[in-house]
Formats: C-alpha cells, sequence, structure tokens
C-alpha cells in the first residue's frame, strides 16, 4: 500500500473551479475533445460529472478518461487511461479515451519524447484514478451512512457488503463531485492491478484501418487554404530574391511571399532548432496547385557560410577524433601505464552517417491566426513548446493560443521541433486565414533535423590472462557530443578514460530515436564482442564478468555510474537462457549478441543470421527487456519490435549524403529503407518481472541490435563492419 500526497510538484494535480451549484468543473471541456464511434454514442449518457482533470463519469457509468500526452504510435492513448482505470476500478469495456488538448495548468509534461511519457506520469495518473475512487467511495459513504472503510470498488461497481447495497458509477458520480479533493489517497498495491499489466487493444485501432481522420494531414475546416513552403537548397544558403509574379497567376494560387520565420527579436526555444529563418511561403486553394506553383517558382539563394560536403564532415570528424580533450568527461585510474603493460591492445573507429527521419506523415500544421487569437491543430510532439515560440513570434499571450493534438504518423523526434506549427502560423496570420501546411517528402528529407553523423574510437587493452586492465573512448558528433562517459564498461574496468567533442556543422541536426545511443551502443557493443575474442572468452560470459566486477568492487564511486549491474547482468542472463545460446556457428545460423542501457531501461538480444542463404537473413531475434512494470504486454512488445526492425534497417541500409551542402538523397528512390522481406522473420519478446515503477520502453530496443547485427555478420561472413550503413561493405539482407 502506498499512500501519496494529491499534488504534484507544488502544483495541483487536480485543479477545478467550483460551480453555483457545488460540483466540480474544469475551465474546458473535454467532452468538445471526443470523437465518439457510433457504439460509443449509443451509450453516451444524458449528463457528465467532471471528478478530476483525468476523467468525467456519466450517469450510467460510462467513464471518460483523457489521454494528456501526444499519441506518436508508441500507445500511450491507452496506455495513460489504463494506469487510471485500474487505480479507479471501472470495468475497461465502460471507458471512452479522448485526446486532451494542450492545458500546462492541469497536466504537466505533454510531451512525447525520451521514452518518457509512462514514467514521468506513472505517479500522476495512478493518483488521478484513486483519488476519484476515493470520491466515489466516500459519496457512497454519505448516501448508506456507513464506514467509507467498509466500501470495495470492483469493475465499476461500489458495494457495502455489510448491508449488502451496491452502486454504479453513474449512481454516485454527481455526489462525488461536490466531494472535496483529499490531500492524499491510497494507492493499489502492484499485485492487485486488474488492467494494467493485460493486453489491451489500441484505443484508436478501429478508426485507423478503417481510415477515419485522426492526423494531421486529415483535417479540414471550412474556408482553409494550403500552404507549401520553398527552403533554401543547399545548406549554408539564404533567401535573396524571387519572380512571385511569375506563378502568382497559375491556377489557384492566393499568394507568394518570402516570410520571416524567426525574426532577430523572438524569443526561441529548444524545439526551434534546425528551424530555417527565412523562406517562401506558397498559398494556394489546393495541394497539387501549390506544388506545382513550387515547381514553376524561380528563387534566388545565396552563400550565407560554407557549403559542406560528406568528405569534410568525415575529414573533420576524424581530425578531432585524434586530439586530445582539454578534460576528459572521465578518467578513471592510469590508461596510459594499463596500455604500456597491456600483453594485448585492440583499437577500431566506428562511423555512421546522417540520417533522415522519415515519418510516414510528412510535416503538416493546421493554423488559425487572428488579432485576438491563435487556434492550431496537428501532430507535434512538444506542444507546449511550441505554444511558448507561438507566443513570441505572434505576440500573443499563452492563454489566446489554443493547440490541439492530433494522431501523428510517426515522430522518431522530428516532431520534436515544431518549427513546421510556427511556419503554419506566421503564414496564417500573413494570409488573415485559416492555412493547412503540407510539406512534400522532398521538403521533409531535405530540410534537415537530421540524426547526427558520428565517429567513435575504442582501445582496450588485456593483460596476458585476456583480462580487461584499460578502456579508452573517444567520441564526436555533428553538433552533438556522442559519448554517455558514466555508462557500462565504466566502474567495471580499473583503467577507463572517456572524451568527447562536438563538430560544429550548418547541417541542421536534432533528436533521432534513441539520441546517440541508437549509433553507439552498436559500435560498442561491436567492440566488446571482438575484445572478448582477443580474450578468448565467450561474448556474454566477457560481459557477465564486467557486470559481476560492477556489483562486488565497482571501480571509483558506483553513483556516478549511470546503471545497475545487477539488471544489466539480468536482461543478458535471460536473453540467454531464452534462446539456448552457445555462440557458435551451426545449422548454417550465424549468432551475435548484444546488450545496451538507455531510456533508464535494460535490454539484452540475441540476433540469428542464416548464413548460407545469399543474401544471408535475419532469421530470428530473441529479445529481453527490464522497464519496470509492463503497463500493457501487447503493446510493449510492439514496441519492442518496432525498434529492432528499425535499428537493424537503418543501420544496414540507410544514409544522407551532401555535395556542396546539397543533400543528395530527396525521396524514397534514393534513400534506402529496410523492407519486408528484410525483417527478422520472428521476434521474441521477454520482460523482467521485478515490480520496479515502469521506465522507458519506445527506444531501447533499437540501439543494442546494431551491434547483434555487426556481431551476427561477422560469424557469417568472417568480416567486422566497422562503418554504417553495412550495406557499403555488402551485407544486403534477403
Amino acid at each position: 500500500m502506498t499512500l501519496i500526497k494529491t499534488s504534484y510538484n507544488r502544483r495541483s494535480f487536480l485543479k477545478s473551479s467550483t460551480l453555483a451549484g457545488g460540483g466540480l468543473l474544469l475551465g474546458f471541456s473535454w467532452l468538445a475533445s471526443c470523437n465518439p464511434t457510433p457504439e460509443q454514442v449509443s451509450r453516451m449518457p444524458k449528463e457528465w460529472f467532471n471528478i478530476n482533470a483525468f476523467l468525467k463519469i456519466g450517469d450510467n457509468g460510462i467513464v471518460t478518461i483523457a489521454s494528456p500526452n501526444p499519441e506518436i504510435g508508441q500507445n500511450v492513448k491507452t496506455s495513460m487511461p489504463m494506469i487510471v482505470a485500474d487505480e479507479l476500478g471501472v470495468d475497461w469495456n465502460n471507458v471512452i479515451v479522448e485526446q486532451a488538448p494542450l492545458n500546462t495548468d492541469i497536466f504537466q509534461r505533454q510531451i512525447a519524447g525520451g521514452s518518457q511519457s509512462i514514467r514521468a506520469s506513472w505517479e500522476g495518473l495512478r493518483m488521478a484514478g484513486a483519488t476519484a475512487k476515493h470520491m466515489l467511495i466516500a459519496a457512497a459513504a454519505d448516501t448508506w451512512q456507513v464506514p467509507a472503510s467498509e466500501i470495495t470498488i470492483d469493475a465499476g461497481v461500489i458495494t457495502h457488503k455489510g448491508s449488502d447495497k451496491s452502486a454504479g458509477f453513474g449512481e454516485m458520480a454527481s455526489k462525488a463531485a461536490t466531494i472535496p479533493v483529499p490531500e492524499e489517497v491510497v494507492l493499489k498495491d502492484t499485485k492487485d492491478f486488474s488492467i494494467i499489466g493485460t493486453d489491451k487493444r489500441n484505443v484508436d485501432g478501429p478508426n485507423i484501418v478503417t481510415g477515419k481522420p485522426l492526423f494531421g494531414i486529415d483535417i479540414q475546416e471550412e474556408g482553409m487554404l494550403t500552404a507549401m513552403i520553398v527552403h533554401p537548397p543547399a545548406f549554408g544558403m539564404t533567401y535573396k530574391s524571387m519572380n512571385a509574379e511569375s506563378v502568382s497567376s497559375m491556377p489557384g494560387i492566393k499568394e507568394v511571399f518570402p516570410i520571416d520565420v524567426y525574426p532577430d527579436d523572438m524569443e526561441q526555444q529548444w524545439s526551434d532548432g534546425g528551424g530555417i529563418a527565412k523562406l517562401v511561403a506558397i498559398v494556394g486553394e489546393s495541394t497539387w496547385q501549390c506544388m506545382m506553383a513550387k515547381k514553376a517558382l524561380n528563387v534566388e539563394w545565396e552563400n550565407s557560410s560554407t557549403l559542406e560536403s560528406t568528405a569534410y564532415h568525415e575529414e573533420a570528424l576524424e581530425k578531432l577524433l585524434n586530439t586530445n580533450a582539454k578534460e576528459p568527461a572521465r578518467n578513471d585510474g592510469n590508461v596510459a601505464k594499463a596500455f604500456n603493460r597491456a600483453a594485448q591492445i585492440i583499437e577500431r573507429t566506428y562511423s555512421a552517417p546522417f540520417l533522415a527521419h522519415n515519418t510516414m506523415e510528412p510535416m503538416n500544421f493546421y493554423a488559425d491566426v487572428t488579432a485576438e487569437r491563435a487556434i492550431l491543430n496537428g501532430p507535434i510532439q512538444t506542444p507546449e513548446f511550441l505554444e511558448k515560440s507561438l507566443a513570441s513570434r505572434l505576440n500573443l499571450p499563452v492563454e489566446k493560443i489554443d493547440i490541439k493534438m492530433t494522431r501523428m504518423g510517426g515522430g522518431f523526434g522530428r516532431r520534436l521541433y515544431g518549427t513546421f506549427g510556427v511556419e503554419a502560423a506566421v503564414i496564417s496570420q500573413k494570409m488573415q486565414a485559416p492555412v493547412k501546411l503540407v510539406y512534400t517528402r522532398e521538403d521533409d528529407m531535405t530540410q534537415g533535423t537530421y540524426r547526427p553523423t558520428y565517429k567513435v574510437k575504442y582501445k582496450a587493452g588485456l593483460d596476458k590472462d585476456g583480462n580487461l586492465i584499460a578502456w579508452h573512448v573517444k567520441g564526436v558528433g555533428s553538433n552533438d557530443d556522442l559519448i554517455f562517459e558514466n555508462r557500462f564498461p565504466a566502474g567495471a574496468v580499473d583503467n577507463y578514460k572517456a572524451e568527447k567533442f562536438v563538430l560544429e556543422t550548418n547541417v541542421t541536426t536534432g533528436a533521432w530515436r534513441a539520441p546517440r545511443s541508437n549509433f553507439v551502443a552498436g559500435a560498442e557493443q561491436s567492440f566488446m564482442d571482438e575484445v572478448a575474442e582477443a580474450a578468448g572468452k565467450d561474448p556474454i560470459e566477457f560481459r557477465l564478468e564486467l557486470f559481476d566486477r560492477a556489483m562486488k568492487d565497482p571501480v571509483g564511486n558506483p553513483e556516478k555510474n549511470d546503471y545497475d549491474p545487477e539488471r544489466y547482468a539480468g536482461v543478458l542472463k535471460l536473453v540467454k537462457e531464452k534462446s539456448g545460446w552457445d555462440g557458435s556457428v551451426k545449422n548454417g545460423v550465424a549468432r551475435g549478441v548484444s546488450a545496451y542501457y538507455c531510456h533508464n531501461s535494460y535490454v539484452a538480444q540475441v540476433l540469428d543470421l542464416t548464413k548460407d542463404s545469399n543474401p544471408p537473413k535475419v532469421d530470428k531475434v530473441w529479445c529481453a527487456v527490464d522497464c519496470g512494470i509492463v503497463i500493457n504486454p501487447m503493446a510493449a512488445k510492439n514496441q519492442i519490435e518496432g525498434g529492432i526492425i528499425d535499428g537493424i534497417g537503418h543501420a544496414t541500409y540507410s544514409e544522407m549524403t551532401f555535395m556542396d551542402g546539397i543533400p543528395q538523397q530527396s525521396n524514397f528512390d534514393t534513400y534506402r529503407l529496410i523492407r519486408h522481406k528484410e525483417a527478422p522473420r520472428e521476434i521474441e519478446s521477454y520482460f523482467v518481472d521485478n515490480g520496479i515503477d515502469p521506465t522507458g520502453l519506445g527506444e531501447p530496443s533499437l540501439p543494442p541490435v546494431v551491434g547483434a547485427l555487426a556481431n551476427a555478420l561477422y560469424k557469417a561472413t568472417g568480416q567486422r563492419y566497422y562503418k554504417q550503413p553495412f550495406i557499403t561493405q555488402k551485407p544486403v539482407l534477403g
């Protein structure tokens, strides 16, 4: 049993205003954002009673639960309400889920990023359900004149066994809405969960498969115009002039004009990173008309900085990697002395290119801006930061800005950066009309905010008995420092040194699914296997020895280490057991292993590659995950499988290259993604049941699979893979 205060970070999580009749009602209506199915309409109550910010109860017992965070396919729109529903004690079949709009007075961290939605909201979501449950029980106790301690709730039924009285939620909702919010509530014991930990289908599933309008690209409003942008063809160029008259008379075109998206006096948010200050806007009646005008429009651009090419990036990364940092990020023991006495030294360099995000739904946003207010609706991972950017850019107070969130056709970090929302608002303000901004695939792929290009160098020293005595890592990224200096094997090696550098470049970069980890995990785990081989040890046993050292006799202050070696070793042991690991190549199958910690979760994987097929085929992946309590196992497995496929595909095939600042890939004819036949035939996922509060899940399965694949490819081909994409070394997957 856990007792919890009904406040969160010194702000009330259950803000409400008192009505004349004594009921509690939020300052806005969740019903306005509801898009119920016909079946739900038939069950719709005649009257709703708002209990708190997360839920309202109908007079017939139907419960509507608001999902506060953006939905990008990670299924939080199902999982977050499940947490509220479990603590409330409602029958899941009597729950309707709504997407909440942005409301920073009530909700906190309405962000989809960092695999933190469930982790950051776990306590607050449980509190919301438990508080509503307390108020329903209090209402029943007062009505029946019995002690509240004798009342129970199960599957939406309130019961007092002593008097044999019972009631549905609807019968007590009106009175519950008048009950004062308690100062503290009791949370369930985890063993008593009835909804959490069970498979629940995606609440949007039926609407998705039947093509209902859920996504930003689906928005259609009366009087809405379509807008498109033209951006510089190369990084390092800026707008100079154009001949708008040449296309202004084309069918459907309303206006063509330059826009200053980010003027010097605007207070930008971090989410504005990668935004292009000056663009050209084309506004018309339809997408096709705007696209035709884009092709016909002649815009003149001028150089504003160096036009960088891929060769420059590679040389600049290598140059930084061959220097010494003024201050190491971490320095345990004496690495130089350890290498001097090492019996073996292994040194390898790994690299990876820029990557585009390539969400299935291109960037888009709806905006209707007037002098008095701004209404926006679209797919955004960071609505709160977009609101702040718009307040500064439009010179409007935040309370005059209304941001609604649609479901997103993919995010992967790209929609953390709401530049397209700002662009839509600026265009709407100029046109004095509602507009929907739509990017073409080429706009999206060539405008930037890429995964940075990286390079990392590892050096390991072994003594004569094959023990790891020294580890030195240097990493550099474009606009990013790459290295996590306190992650494994920090704390497990007597002599450990980590250095990191940043290459400043005008190619705009940002978060890409599992930032930094998406590359460095594969490099680290590939190198770990090569060191294990040099030591003459099984790769899993080699890692377990290091975890054992970190548990029993850690180097330095163990509190500095980011990871828990016991949990780390636990997933490795679990995947070893489930895969029947023996490390050998037999029956034409080559095996690779990898383990990594990121986003507060631990993942270990074994990948089987069919060695004798031409080309080799990823046959099966076993994945062991320690992410604490799993809310929705079905959705969790989907997340794991998606991350594995994503990691295999991008490491094998994908890259962005540049010539004089111009992206050389602009659509899927030149940017290679994984295809159906190249995905693993089978993926088995296993979750550690330890009762720990939930941690990240959307990203952690991607980073380690790159190492598992590289290690299996080595077993299959006898060749180590140091450069991504692997296809440059011809390991095409069948």
